[in-house]
């Protein structure tokens, strides 16, 4: 199955370093059953587009942790470490969306969370990875804004949720595993 795993650049530096990606709390997103069922209409290529933005979504909420984890220390609101995230330099790197794309024989689907939702369990090697999604520079000033609002848009809030929407109308980038190292040492 293809799932869509949020990212951001420190972690796909981390995946560069070591060969295999860490999926903080084993969430990905995908074209599920449930998902084709919340829509009327729709083929799979869009459905499965659908899945790519929330990934992409999902990613706001990682670069949220590492900026309140590179300024306090601590990885998150809670104090608690964001699993497999490198929050160690992530302020030094630009904001940007990141989503993996892997193939995985085996996901556990997870509806109570989102019709999307699919939960894996263990690292990602890079053989299993199709490609790697990344906004380019123009996205940042609307990634930085949305990421500063992405808890207030979670609990409702209108402005924050056309801030997340102005970071939503940047397409992310394709880029193949090998492009990957290149694209970080260009950062």
């Amino acid at each position: 199955m293809r799932i869509f795993l949020p990212a951001t650049l420190a972690m796909l530096v981390e995946l560069d370093r070591t060969g295999e990606f860490t999926p903080v709390g084993g969430t990905a997103f995908a074209l599920t059953p449930a998902l084709r069922e919340s829509f009327r209409a729709g083929d799979d290529e869009e459905l499965a587009e659908y899945a790519l933005r929330e990934a992409a979504r999902a990613s706001l909420r990682l670069l949220a942790a590492e900026h309140d984890g590179a300024a306090d220390g601590s990885a998150g609101d809670d104090g608690a470490a964001v699993e497999g995230a490198a929050v160690e330099g992530a302020a030094a790197l630009p904001p940007r969306r990141a989503v993996v794309a892997a193939d995985v024989g085996e996901v556990t689907l997870r509806p109570d969370l989102d019709d999307a939702v699919v939960k894996i369990s263990g690292v990602v090697p890079v053989g299993a990875i199709a490609a790697v999604h990344v906004d380019g520079a123009a996205a940042e000033p609307a990634v930085r804004a949305a990421v500063a609002v992405i808890d207030a848009a979670d609990l409702g809030d209108q402005d924050a949720e056309l801030a997340l929407g102005d970071a939503d109308d940047h397409d992310l980038g394709w880029y193949a595993t090998q492009e990957v190292p290149f694209l970080l040492e260009l950062l």
